[in-house]
């Protein structure tokens, strides 16, 4: 008998969910945990079973009792994130992260960048509210169920991205260094540093004051929802948001194979029979239904959220960061001040690599004017004209239009911080 394709497809994802729910049983423990020990009903001298059950009925009190304040950058791919995440990755006293879903997604979801089935995106959100949740409670050793190969002894040469987080690369996480390293570029990390010791991550992590992470892979904001009601934590949302065609635009640069259709439009006018439009319309329907929750202001999002468009950002740096800080009740760091100086003053040649955040944020932030066909803008402006609007942005009704910069397609918005 002979097995059809969408046996095979429900086997597949059934082995998924049975992977994601034995991580979940196996680490289960660290959820149970008493969060205010008491001689009376959670003693550590009790019985562990006991001791869980009894703490499971004990009733719901403030978790976050150092009131440090965790942030979640909840942005999409060449939106600038990397940017973002960095005036959290400069401030002495918060621990970031680099997007730690990556090792969600790529464990229980191999093989897709972006999964568009309704099961795989329930377990890949499920995994990562976990996920986060432990590494806001500074437990990295929870990351071990998602790195290939497993860590030995807790320590691993696998992190995504180690280098792109200055707490992972500065002592007393990396050892090694001297007084003339504490300002490493990326890729010497690894380097000089050698295998990342997860027991000093969490370390340092709970010395630090806030826990910053920085992901583009959870699509909307309601998605957040049960960590941000979460006693446990004191969780703040920074949605980042991007104009969809500068978005289009930097992702056909850098993801040159992957976008290839589209660049084959831009390059001969003929769009492909076979072109894949949700690579822009999933990002559209994404930033409607995120924004949509954040401004219609849900009582569960007060005093949580803020939306920050990035063109608002590259404009006037340090004046939005300064907001920033503020809607997080953060005071802000000389560092982060030094380090917004020097990075988006940069020429041309400052940043070859794709994620990097050396440039001119003013010009970066028009850039994608000239590197579009008129033909493409007006397809994606028809596409994404009720999100355009919603942040908005203008569109163009001509080339001419298009490239002449002294035309702002910019709307002046003031989208105040939910409080």
């Amino acid at each position: 008998m002979q097995c059809s394709w969408k046996a095979v497809l429900l086997l597949a994802l059934a082995s998924i969910a049975i992977q994601y729910t034995a991580i979940r049983t196996f680490t289960a423990k660290s959820f149970h945990s008493c969060p205010i020990p008491n001689p009376v009903n959670c003693s550590l001298s009790q019985d562990t079973d006991v001791a869980d059950r009894v703490c499971d009925e004990s009733p719901t009190v403030s978790y976050n009792l150092s009131r440090k304040t965790h942030v979640l950058i909840l942005a999409t791919t060449r939106s600038g994130s990397s940017f973002v995440g960095q005036l959290f990755n400069q401030h002495f006293d918060v621990f970031y992260l680099f997007e730690p879903l990556y090792h969600v997604q790529y464990t229980l979801i191999p093989k897709l960048t972006q999964s568009k089935s309704t099961t795989d995106r329930r377990v890949m959100l499920g995994a990562s509210r976990d996920l986060l949740r432990s590494l806001y409670d500074c437990d990295l050793y929870f990351l071990e169920n998602y790195i290939k190969p497993q860590p030995v002894n807790h320590t691993t040469d696998r992190l995504f991205r180690r280098g792109a987080s200055k707490a992972l690369c500065s002592p007393p996480v990396c050892e090694s260094l001297g007084t003339v390293d504490l300002h490493l570029e990326e890729g010497d990390c690894v380097k000089k540093c050698g295998t990342l010791n997860l027991t000093l991550a969490t370390e340092s992590c709970r010395e630090h004051g806030h826990v910053a992470i920085k992901t583009v892979r959870v699509p909307e904001v309601s998605d957040l929802r049960a960590l941000v009601e979460d006693p446990r934590l004191n969780l703040k949302v920074i949605q980042l948001v991007r104009d969809p065609r500068g978005i289009l635009a930097s992702r056909s640069e850098t993801f040159r194979d992957t976008y290839r259709l589209w660049r084959i439009w831009d390059g001969t006018g003929r769009k492909p029979y076979n072109l894949d439009v949700t690579q822009l319309t999933t990002v559209c329907e994404d930033f409607w239904n995120s924004v949509s929750t954040g401004l219609n202001r849900p009582p569960w999002l007060k005093g949580k959220y803020m939306l920050v468009r990035y063109e608002d950002l590259a404009r006037n740096p340090m004046k939005k960061t300064e907001e920033i800080y503020d809607f997080l009740g953060i005071p802000m760091d000389s560092n982060v001040e030094r380090w917004i100086q020097n990075n988006t003053r940069g020429d041309r040649s400052s940043s070859k690599h794709k994620y990097g955040t050396v440039r001119n944020s003013a010009a970066t932030a028009e850039k994608w004017r000239f590197r579009l066909s008129y033909e493409i803008v007006a397809f994606t402006q028809h596409a994404c004209q009720q999100v355009l609007a919603q942040l908005g942005y203008k569109t163009a009704g001509s080339e001419e239009e298009l490239k002449n910069l002294s035309i702002s397609l910019v709307e002046e918005r003031d989208f105040l911080p939910f409080s």
